[in-house]
């Protein structure tokens, strides 16, 4: 078998990259092949749609985004689901240019000057992760065509002969249309399901027959509501989609009961000889082990080997079969959030906490909120990731933590209290609720009349994965300085692109809660 590459998440052996038989994330090579294969024949399709006279239709994009999507980290382990994605590719291309023509070799890309693969990673990480929110936007029937668009110019690109300055604009454009794409998303969703609010929910899981739902895709979740009405069977979201709790449109179904278990890289442990069958709607899924992959459910384009697949038809019965074999606990079980919480809150999204701005205002200029620090990110398995419990622990009694995606599982079980009355925690959202935090902090930025650097807001992010990576572009974008980035920084930042972006945009990495807090409090 032949040795991978892949440096893509945070993980990535020994903050280098993966080069042997398997990944971190437990990827074998011939998939990490593979999904280089996928990327080349996604390229291909992209320099044909832009070479030919027609414009991509509607099949086209969906294969584009389930291919991006396919890619990121601990979504797809299967070599042949993910050699049925570049089938899909190749038919494609060829529907916009007859003439055969050579998938693109993404060795070009790994073994280039390190400073344009550096900038070409950037590039297409970040594709990749906003690949996701465009998805699960499109599942909801909600398209844009300059985001789409998108897609195909910077793949493209990764094919080019590139200098630095050329690649740099593309970079920060990938951050530009991904502001479009989670605002398609917030639409999508909140038109959909409704404007997410402030709701409590509970670790406790109940007695009797449940289904654990992980992931982010909420039309999912909801297709199985509809099919688990009046069949005794509860429903628990896991990890990123806790949000789902905070939507109207979602929590009006009695049997989404609570939440179970904490962030992803602790489900190999949570999961052991769970009661019940788990559905993985998107990332992130670790390889299933003995004591429940029987129970393990993939739909859309998550797919494990010999782990049982929900089609495009969404027939949900299998997992509701599980669910009632299985039979759940004999007795309510008492869980808890990886601080000893009994509830967490989640359902602060720009709807929420702009309705109370005028509030917000008046208690930072009656000195009552001194500073605000935006606290999310993902959740990883490596060490050092308490870092972001105890800043949280240690930041000022009158300041306010919003946070967003499964990074929040270090502290969002924490009883921090209120001020102004107002909670010290409040959860956003999913990843790309980031969007929420950034229409907060222009709203804020406005009502003060300075700009979103010279407001008393900190950035204080957690990354692992693609998704990540667009979010990250987006605040560049937007010129949002100081931002604090750990665990580790990205192994494929090369030294020369990291002082770009640290001289014009002051990004560095994380230290001690103690230094940082000092430094950003001296601001």
């Amino acid at each position: 078998m032949n040795e991978m590459f892949c440096f893509q998440c945070e993980q990535t052996a020994g903050c280098t990259g993966c080069n042997g038989k398997t990944g971190v994330c437990g990827k074998p090579s011939a998939v990490a092949e593979k999904q280089d294969e996928l990327t080349g024949a996604l390229i291909r399709l992209a320099k044909a749609v832009r070479s030919g006279s027609a414009s991509p239709d509607k099949r086209t994009d969906k294969n584009v985004l389930a291919g991006l999507f396919t890619t990121i980290t601990n979504v797809n382990f299967n070599e042949v689901t993910v050699q049925e994605k570049v089938d899909d590719a190749h038919a494609e291309a060829l529907r916009y240019s007859p003439v055969p023509a050579a998938d693109y070799d993404m060795k070009e890309v790994w073994t280039t000057n390190e400073d344009i693969r550096s900038l070409k990673s950037l590039l297409l990480f970040g594709m990749r992760g906003m690949s996701a929110y465009a998805y699960h936007a499109m599942v909801l029937g909600y398209n844009d065509r300059k985001v789409n668009d998108f897609f195909y110019e910077g793949l493209a690109a990764l094919a080019d002969k590139n200098t630095m300055d050329e690649l740099l604009p593309l970079v920060l454009k990938t951050g530009e249309i991904n502001l479009y794409c989670m605002a398609l998303l917030d639409k999508a969703n909140t038109e959909t399901y409704g404007t997410p609010a402030p709701t409590d929910v509970p670790l406790t899981i109940e007695k009797g027959p449940f289904i654990v739902v992980t992931g982010h895709d909420l039309r999912d979740l909801q297709l199985l509501l509809e099919q688990t009405k009046d069949k005794g069977i509860n429903i628990y979201t896991h990890g990123e989609m806790l949000p789902a709790h905070a939507y109207p449109e979602l929590k009006k179904y009695p049997q989404l009961k609570g939440n179970f278990g904490t962030a992803w890289q602790n489900q190999q442990k949570e999961f052991a000889d769970i009661p019940a069958p788990i559905l993985f709607t998107t990332n992130c899924l670790m390889p299933p082990k003995p004591s429940y992959s029987d129970r393990v459910f993939t739909t859309e384009v998550v797919s494990f080997p010999e782990i049982r697949h929900i089609g495009e038809d969404k027939d949900f019965t299998p997992v509701i079969e599980k669910a009632l074999a299985l039979g759940g606990y004999k007795e309510d079980k008492a869980l808890t959030g990886i601080n000893g919480g009994h509830k967490v809150t989640t359902g602060f999204g720009h709807g929420t906490v702009l309705s109370v701005a005028g509030k917000v205002v008046e208690a930072v200029k009656a000195g009552q909120i001194s500073h605000f620090f935006l606290v999310g990110g993902c959740d990883g398995a490596k060490p050092g990731r308490n870092y972001y419990t105890e800043f949280v622990k240690q930041t000022p009694k009158d300041s306010i933590i919003l946070t967003l995606a499964c990074g929040k599982y270090r502290f969002n079980d924490l009883d921090l209290g209120t001020v102004a009355g107002l909670p010290r925690i409040m959860d956003m959202g999913q990843c790309n609720d980031a969007y929420s935090a950034i229409q907060v902090a222009v709203a804020l930025a406005d009502a003060f009349g300075c700009t979103v650097n010279e407001l008393p807001l900190s950035f204080v992010l957690s990354w692992y994965e693609q998704k990540a990576v667009c979010i990250l572009l987006t605040l560049l974008h937007l010129g949002i300085q100081n931002i604090l980035l750990g665990p580790t920084l990205p192994a494929f930042i090369s030294p020369n692109v990291l002082k770009v972006l640290a001289d014009n945009y002051h990004i560095a990495p994380i230290s001690t809660p103690e230094e940082d807090l000092k430094k950003l409090l001296a601001k």
